[in-house]
């Protein structure tokens, strides 16, 4: 007795996994998927090393494009920086010095009062402080570089989903301080069988449906989006079912873009996303995505 309700929970369970995973067609031109909400992060770090001395967000915080994020104590850099510009003046003076050189004595190499040897020597001077004046200036905006990159700015709009790091801290270059959640693009990584793959395409129209329920119509909350990615190339998925139906059928990744998403979509999000398959926009590129 126990064996057959045994064998009858299983084959239950492998029904209900089945149906939860295979994509319906209804008869109204639509395609139903279900998926997770994917989310791009940036992990800031300086390019430079040094002693941190300021971290201006914490955890949660919203941040805009351009706003200053962490600040490296700059004064090594800094004293870089006002000795190359020291060494441009130098070299500015060590020019000045060569050209009335050369214009003082160009009348007496023409008229061959001056060695050959003495004025080729001038002319030489004058071109060597060019190039030392040339050197000084580009080694003036590597410097210049090296101290601007002791602070870091917000790539874009989003929110601080991690702080990894604290002030007084000693960073090699290239070490994250802060991870960034990017507001755009968010979109729905989503699942497709080969045997639908004809009736999308990019553009394609799709409504991204979440579990939350939203206050304003007290339904499921839901965002407009499209087809922005289709996959050149198949896998086995989903990942997770084990019956062997499932495991072998052939499927191509889509990445629905939500057009007017919010911050209340959230990394990893389980979402069903309803693809609109009369309105495919026919097109040789890709859809202009966030």
């Amino acid at each position: 007795m126990k064996n057959k309700m045994l064998i009858a929970a299983v084959a239950a369970l492998i029904v209900v996994v089945f149906f939860l995973f295979r994509p319906t067609n209804d008869e109204s031109g639509q395609i139903t998927l279900y998926g997770n909400i994917d989310i791009r992060q940036v992990d800031m770090s300086f390019r430079v090393p040094g002693t941190l001395t300021q971290m201006l967000f914490e955890e949660g915080d919203r941040v805009k494009k351009g706003d200053l994020l962490a600040v490296l104590d700059d004064s090594d850099y800094r004293h870089n920086y006002d000795k190359a510009l020291a060494e441009i003046r130098r070299c500015e003076a060590q020019l000045k010095e060569a050209q009335s050189l050369l214009e003082t004595n160009l009348p007496l190499c023409r008229q061959k009062i001056a060695s050959e040897r003495s004025c080729i020597s001038y002319t030489n001077a004058k071109n060597e402080a060019e190039a030392a004046l040339e050197a000084a200036k580009i080694a003036a905006e590597y410097e210049k570089n090296q101290l601007g990159y002791t602070k870091i700015y917000a790539p874009a709009e989003g929110t601080v989903s991690s702080r990894v790091q604290e002030p007084g801290a000693t960073l090699a270059a290239g070490q994250t301080v802060y991870t960034i959640a990017k507001d755009k693009p968010l979109y729905a990584r989503v699942y497709l069988p080969e045997t639908k793959l004809a009736l999308v395409d990019y553009g394609s129209r799709a409504v991204i449906v979440t579990d939350s329920i939203d206050p304003d119509t007290g339904k499921q909350k839901q965002y407009h989006g499209h087809v922005g990615y289709i996959s050149p190339t198949a896998e086995f998925t989903p990942k997770t079912v084990q019956t062997e139906e499932l495991r072998t059928d052939l499927v191509y990744r889509l990445n629905v873009y939500a057009d007017d998403g919010d911050r209340f979509l959230k990394q990893g999000m389980p979402v069903t996303v309803i693809i609109d398959t009369d309105d495919a926009e026919k097109s040789d590129g890709r859809a202009k995505l966030h």
